[in-house]
């Protein structure tokens, strides 16, 4: 397991000011990502060190954000003011996953603007919904250059996550409370007001970045 990426959502007349605004403060540029058809959805992508990304993503006017699990987790953040939507884990096996959760993965699929087509399964997106502390799962189908981290600059890098919940019950949901799969990954753990009902109070809620300017927080 890895942290693949971490996702910003907000609603899609604030998509290119939030993607400027961020990447000022970061000292780096976005690229144009591209649509997913399936989640009624687009992003803009930020390559990070290390095999990881930072997606700002918004909602379309598009049915998927109704049905899909991620365009509904989208919206919802995005309806909600914006922020961070969430955090994701990369594997190379889902397989264990969709036993547990007795469902199949979701097959996602966006063309970069260079025609380059991207592919990947991901699971997780209606627990992150009932759960926004809780990661989901991808595992990417395509070659590590095509990766939305490939090209990445040495800086920005992600120092620490900040999230909201409690860290045993995310471990046991990976798969282990007793062992930390991602002990590289420094997490920041708060406990929110009320960790199952309150929406916008739980999951993560700011990430800090080193970059050549020094440490910026994104929250």
């Amino acid at each position: 397991m890895r942290l693949d990426h971490v996702s910003y959502a907000v609603e899609l007349d604030a998509f290119s000011s939030t993607v400027s605004r961020i990447g000022s403060q970061l000292g780096a540029s976005f690229r144009d990502g591209g649509v997913h058809p399936r989640f009624g959805t687009r992003n803009a992508i930020l390559p990070l060190p290390d095999g990881a990304y930072v997606e700002v993503v918004a909602p379309l006017e598009h049915p998927a954000t109704d049905s899909a699990p991620f365009g509904r987790a989208v919206k919802r953040r995005a309806e909600l003011g914006g922020g961070w939507l969430g955090w994701v884990v990369g594997v190379e096996d889902l397989g264990r996953f969709e036993q547990r959760l007795g469902r199949e993965a979701a097959e996602g699929h966006r063309r970069r603007p260079d025609g380059q087509l991207l592919q990947w399964h991901q699971i997780g997106l209606l627990d992150l919904i009932d759960d926004p502390q809780l990661p989901y799962l991808i595992r990417w189908d395509c070659a590590d250059t095509l990766h939305p981290s490939s090209g990445a600059e040495d800086l920005p890098e992600i120092e620490q996550l900040e999230i909201a919940g409690d860290r045993d019950a995310v471990l046991a949901w990976l798969g282990d409370p007793d062992r930390d799969p991602l002990p590289e990954l420094k997490v920041n753990w708060l406990e929110p007001a009320d960790l199952r009902n309150a929406y916008d109070e739980a999951g993560l809620v700011a990430v800090d970045f080193r970059t050549a300017a020094g440490s910026v927080r994104i929250d």
